[in-house]
């Protein structure tokens, strides 16, 4: 590495985010946690949005914080946020309205409505990106069909992060590899693929050009500069759709891995050198979003600690307010496989009561009643059998043989979930690091700022400055025989 390099980074989750500081030098990154703000959905009169106002707020509270108490020069600036979401705004640059969140009811049933118009099969091809609902193109759809006039006014269209390298800099520019994420961009041509705009009939001239990982958007404002205090620096353009900076600072060699990003959502695959669409990849649903080098993130979507995270949000509002390690403990002591849910069931999709849909779903499956120990031990049982089962797919698409597996993320310290992930998948667990997606923010940058050479050189970096734990497989033939199990509960 050439030099040594003070940056920041904004990594914004949909339950909370953070500002932090990263110090890159002598082959090491040391990072430390300067704010943490939390990040809710607003619901305004039934309608689910995201307010970006106070999140840009609390951005320039981190800059403040750099400012005033780390006093030192900072030399880049990345942002890293979920996928799919955008902002509209007006020919002066005026955002049009909080920007809607994911989980909004405007794109129910809109599969239908879409494919009737445009073939299924015809938009993954053009895209290699799994069907979700809430994916950008199916909100746009959403719009267009209720009539909304926001889509007759709109001038441009910026996704989450690049709304706030906007607001930072003054350049519009559409992310790489949260543009993946949008479901319409051709992997093949890495641009906009203009029939599907055409056969939708949605305005391909809001849409930006593509800024790719790596590249610097701008130049930090000079308002902001004298409103913080904090020296002048570029924006970078990082792998601001957070998954693809987690898969970044993954800290391995060669190509026989898989990873786990783990957090509320789990998104599981390998890392390509070429997008993989064709029947298979179709036939799975798995999708190819963009990744740091030219590399592509084949993955599936998992609805991970989110079914825990919202039993425990029920749980704390009737008064009982577990923590995570009483629920890790629950699950310990309850019997492993007697329970059995889908993760991604769509009816986990936003209940206002998720312990009562687990109920609900047990009943209908026809598995009878559970305790709240039993409903805490079937999250992660069928959490760790869906990994199972995701994994048996990735080692028929992968052109590698695939004989371990990195945890990443949050979920990366939960020691008991990382155990049974290596007994269902019957492969080597490493965890870690924790904080992948803010430390593949930061060497993004290292390497867009030319401190750091390539990809390679920055996860040899990682691998400096952090400590995995392994896990081994235990028990395989068990898990074996209640995959089975697990595959006669599920609907999907």
């Amino acid at each position: 590495m050439s030099q040594s390099l003070n940056l920041f980074a904004v990594d914004l989750g949909a339950s909370s985010g953070r500002t932090i500081l990263g110090k890159l030098q002598k082959d090491r990154i040391e990072i430390t946690e300067l704010t943490r703000f939390y990040n809710e959905v607003l619901d305004i009169r039934g309608r689910l949005h995201w307010d970006v106002y106070r999140l840009f707020e609390e951005m320039k509270n981190g800059l403040k914080q750099c400012a005033h108490k780390e006093k030192i020069e900072v030399h880049g600036l990345g942002i890293d946020t979920w996928g799919v979401d955008f902002g509209l705004f007006s020919k002066d640059g005026t955002l049009l309205g909080a920007p809607y969140a994911y989980r909004d009811s405007m794109t129910n049933g809109i599969f239908d409505k879409t494919f009737n118009t445009i073939q299924k099969e015809r938009l993954y091809a053009l895209t290699g990106i799994q069907f979700m609902q809430f994916n950008s193109v199916f909100q746009l759809h959403a719009l267009k069909l209720a009539q909304s006039p926001l889509l007759e006014i709109a001038h441009s269209l910026l996704f989450i992060p690049d709304i706030f390298n906007y607001w930072f800099t003054g350049v519009m520019r559409n992310e790489f590899t949260f543009s993946t994420t949008s479901q319409m961009l051709n992997p093949h041509k890495n641009n906009w693929e203009d029939e599907i705009f055409i056969t939708l009939g949605l305005p391909r001239s809001i849409m930006q050009a593509i800024a790719f990982p790596g590249s610097t958007i701008g130049q930090l404002d000079p308002n902001i500069c004298k409103e913080t205090g904090i020296n002048s620096f570029p924006v970078m353009a990082v792998a601001s759709h957070d998954t693809g900076s987690a898969i970044a600072a993954i800290p391995a060699e060669g190509n026989n891995w898989a990873y786990i990003s783990s957090g509320t959502w789990s998104l599981m695959g390998i890392e390509s050198k070429t997008p993989i669409i064709n029947e298979k990849s179709a036939h799975y649903n798995f999708t190819n979003e963009g990744g740091v080098e030219g590399t592509y993130r084949v993955l599936k979507n998992i609805s991970g600690l989110y079914l825990l995270e919202q039993c425990k949000r029920s749980w704390a509002l009737k008064g009982k307010d577990y923590s995570y390690e009483e629920l890790v403990e629950m699950a310990k002591s309850s019997e492993a496989f007697a329970f059995f849910l889908d993760p991604d069931a769509s009816d986990f999709n936003a209940p206002k009561d998720m312990p009562a849909a687990i109920e609900a779903y047990f009943e209908k499956t026809g598995q009878g009643k559970a305790s709240t120990q039993q409903i805490v031990r079937a999250i992660f049982d069928s959490l760790s059998m869906r990994y199972k089962q995701v994994f048996l797919m990735l080692k028929e698409l992968s052109e590698h043989s695939l004989d371990k597996i990195h945890i990443i993320g949050g979920g990366s310290r939960n020691e008991f979930l990382c155990q049974l992930t290596s007994d269902a998948c019957g492969v080597e667990v490493e965890a870690g690091p924790a904080e992948g997606t803010a430390i593949g923010n930061l060497i993004v940058q290292g390497i867009g700022l030319g401190a750091i050479s390539n990809l390679a050189a920055a996860r040899r970096i990682v691998k400096n400055s952090i400590t995995t734990k392994t896990y081994t497989p235990k028990d395989a033939g068990k898990w074996d025989q209640s995959y089975q199990k697990y595959l006669s509960k599920i609907t999907k």
